[in-house]
């Protein structure tokens, strides 16, 4: 076994990644797609995603809210136990 083995998981495919919330210090499962941008910087149809649990979304969707980010809350549905593409922290 060398480095790049390790890098690529040589023990083969593992569980199926969860999507975890983006709450610092929370590992929880996500159930929602908080979607928002920076006007300043992004282009107006462009949308990141930070990922909630149930216990995290008010406070997630709030602090989003106060900075004139937020633009949609919507439940996260994944296919087969993937996790979503283009997660944005």
């Amino acid at each position: 076994m060398n480095i790049f083995d390790l890098a690529a998981g040589a023990d083969g495919p593992g569980p199926a990644a969860v999507a975890t919330c983006s709450r610092k210090a929370c590992r929880s499962e996500a159930s929602w797609q908080l979607l928002w941008n920076n006007p300043k910087i992004h282009t107006p149809e462009r949308r990141k995603i930070w990922l909630a649990c149930t216990d995290h979304r008010d406070w997630l969707e709030d602090y989003l809210q106060t900075r004139g980010l937020w633009k949609e809350t919507v439940e996260l549905v994944t296919g087969a136990g993937s996790a979503p593409s283009g997660q944005d922290r």
